[in-house]
């Protein structure tokens, strides 16, 4: 199942725990085990698997370690890239912020209409 076919924030953390769960009976590892391994509690592990909440992120990526998906997240947030324009504009350097109020808005949402006394 693809996780653009799934509705709601409940139903994705499902699937991807049970993923996650696939994942480590292929490698045939207990959740005890991975656990030891990832330096996280059985717990998290239980929690990752059944779709719980209540998982940091951190023991997630530790998880994902140590079943050997770290390189599969760039997938998930690929690194971007500069545009051409951008590219000019900086010449070579690396760009340290952002802008400002710029970066919050969205590029599609129309102005908001104007009032009186504003």
């Amino acid at each position: 199942m693809q996780f653009s076919d799934i509705q709601g924030d409940a139903a994705i953390l499902q699937e991807l725990g049970a993923r996650i769960e696939r994942v480590r009976l292929q490698r045939n590892l207990t959740q005890a085990a991975l656990a030891a391994r990832a330096g996280v509690s059985k717990r998290t592990i239980e929690r990752l698997e059944s779709g719980e909440t209540a998982t940091r992120l951190a023991g997630f990526l530790r998880v994902c370690q140590v079943l050997g998906l770290l390189q599969q997240l760039d997938q998930l947030v690929p690194a971007p890239a500069p545009s051409p324009m951008e590219l000019l504009k900086l010449r070579g350097r690396e760009r340290k912020r952002a802008t400002g109020a710029h970066g919050d808005e969205q590029p599609d949402a129309p102005p908001a209409p104007w009032r009186w006394g504003e």
